[in-house]
């Protein structure tokens, strides 16, 4: 949180002069994005004008497939495997959430290419899946036990960051909640259950398809998704009263953030705030591998 987001919140008030910025999170992003939030609001900091999550869990209550993952001994497992490294590998990480949909994303792939000798079919989505991070030891336990098996986060108090005891129920930014019907990592009747915990102005909007596709949907895409403008406690409620509407979800975003915007910056090009760039864009990090 302060040396990533908030230090990106100084980096742009330094770059543009502006005190404000509208944030998207998406999945364990938007659990960060939460949480920070909770310490700007317990701090006295309105340092974020808007908040949209994507397909991202506050309450873990209820985690899905996931849980099969998350007990004590596999946690200790993975604690002394991290640890002995500093990190999860990446492949780790990206074995564990295909195993979710093992028919699609492991199964089919043995079956075809490797009995059948068929040359796997370009899809772009799951070469992006397979662009996997490594996760830091101390920041992936923290995670895991903090918020997936001990669910503190949704608790007021539950967790504390930078010495400070933080509450969802304190948020009072305005919320965009945005997750898809077939979810396999953040189910979205999860995930709806921010919206039971949040102060302000709350929209939640479910799309068809899943983590990845169900975001991605430009306009024009084959998928549309539902709205509902009340929020009853129930996600079975909400989905019974829901409206179907053809087309992608991003218009309906673009309109809703747009009430919190307050037009363009005065910086049009990189160098002409208060911060000299780096390197061209888009950086020499993007050719790092995280080689096993």
């Amino acid at each position: 949180m302060a040396e990533g987001l908030l230090a990106a919140l100084d980096g742009v008030r330094a770059a543009t002069g502006e005190p404000q910025v509208n944030a998207i999170g998406y999945c364990l992003g938007g659990t960060l994005l939460a949480a920070t939030l909770a310490y700007l609001a317990a701090t006295n900091q309105p340092r974020i004008a808007s908040a949209t999550y994507f397909v991202s869990m506050v309450d873990f209550t209820d985690v899905g497939d996931m849980a099969v993952f998350i007990d004590e001994e596999q946690l200790t497992a993975l604690e002394k495997r991290m640890n002995e490294r500093g990190y999860l590998e990446a492949h780790d990480m990206a074995t564990s959430f295909n195993m979710l949909r093992a028919n699609d994303l492991i199964w089919s792939f043995v079956v075809n290419n490797y009995l059948l000798g068929k040359q796997p079919i370009p899809f772009d989505l799951l070469y992006w899946n397979a662009d996997a991070t490594r996760m830091p030891a101390a920041m992936h336990s923290f995670y895991l036990r903090n918020m997936y098996h001990e669910n503190r986060l949704s608790r007021p108090g539950g967790i504390s960051l930078k010495g400070v005891p933080i509450d969802l129920r304190l948020i009072e930014t305005p919320t965009f909640l945005l997750s898809t019907r077939e979810d396999h990592i953040a189910p979205w009747r999860s995930t709806y259950a921010a919206t039971q915990i949040y102060g302000g102005q709350i929209m939640f909007v479910l799309s068809a398809s899943g983590h990845i596709a169900g975001v991605i949907s430009p306009p024009g895409s084959k998928y549309g998704h539902w709205r509902n403008g009340e929020l009853p406690r129930d996600p079975a409620d909400w989905l019974k009263g829901a409206i179907a509407h053809a087309g992608s979800w991003w218009p309906v975003w673009d309109e809703w953030v747009g009430q919190h915007a307050a037009g363009t910056t005065a910086v049009g090009t990189p160098g002409g705030g208060g911060l000299e760039p780096l390197e061209d864009a888009p950086g020499s990090y993007v050719r790092v591998r995280a080689v096993s």
